[in-house]
């Protein structure tokens, strides 16, 4: 959890007003907030929104990785990119957009698919990581990392009209992991965009709730749903939560793996 920072301006303090005003954040919420530090994996359509509320809320520095440049295809969903940022790298365009939005916020950004060390580095500077991918390599190399180094993290996913997403923090002894909960034997993408489809509001919602749970693992506030998958269909608006439980055997996060 970060700790808490320097006191705020007058402007801070009325652009956090809405915040401050809720009692499970206050001040020292809010405080937080400006000393915490996120990463954000992937800036499309999950990332898009989870880094535009991420900076508006005032989480004091973000980091966005992402090696893909803007297509005008991206448009459709990705919505902190613009039409002028076409063959820009998405980083930079989610980078100017954000100090559109609230320049105090440091946003670093990482125009790289990040795997290896240089995904423990980043990992190393985050609080809480934000896995906003589109493929299962890369929640998975994700997810070792965020279990190596102690951090939470949020996952989601969203494709057709289908998304889903999680909460993982194996900093608590009972919490999963993502490998408990999918296989790493299975297929390299859960159906990419270009190929399926992707019901445009679909990922904002789902963006906004990973942004959510990643502000309220920030804040410290207490009852984060973890061993819980939430699945939801645009279709019809069905919404489940599916329960699931800590693999004794899981090669990730079982006590005694990896070593």
């Amino acid at each position: 959890m970060a700790a808490i920072g320097r006191d705020f301006t007058d402007d801070e303090l009325l652009r956090y007003s809405r915040h401050i005003l809720l009692d499970e954040i206050g001040i020292e919420g809010q405080q937080r907030l400006a000393a915490a530090s996120a990463l954000i994996v992937g800036a499309g359509g999950l990332g898009s929104p989870a880094a535009l509320y991420l900076a508006s809320a005032g989480v004091g520095r973000l980091l966005i990785a992402d090696a893909d440049t803007v297509e005008l295809s991206n448009l459709q969903r990705q919505i902190v990119h613009r039409q002028e940022s076409l063959g820009q790298l998405k980083v930079e365009s989610a980078k100017q957009t954000l100090a559109t939005i609230n320049p105090q916020v440091d946003v670093l950004t990482l125009p790289q698919r990040l795997a290896g060390e240089a995904l423990l580095a980043a990992v190393a500077k985050a609080d809480v990581v934000l896995d906003c991918s589109d493929n299962f390599p890369t929640r998975h190399a994700v997810n070792r990392a965020c279990v190596a180094l102690k951090k939470p993290l949020v996952s989601g996913a969203a494709v057709r009209f289908d998304g889903q997403f999680a909460v993982f923090d194996t900093r608590q002894a009972d919490s999963p992991c993502y490998r408990c909960l999918f296989d790493e034997a299975g297929e390299a993408s859960d159906g990419p965009c270009a190929t399926f489809g992707v019901f445009a509001p679909l990922v904002g919602v789902i963006g906004a709730l990973q942004a959510a749970e990643a502000l309220k693992l920030l804040i410290g506030m207490p009852g984060i749903p973890l061993g819980l998958l939430t699945t939801v269909d645009m279709r019809s608006q069905q919404w489940r939560n599916l329960r699931f439980r800590r693999d004794p055997a899981c090669p990730v996060c079982a006590s005694g793996a990896g070593s």
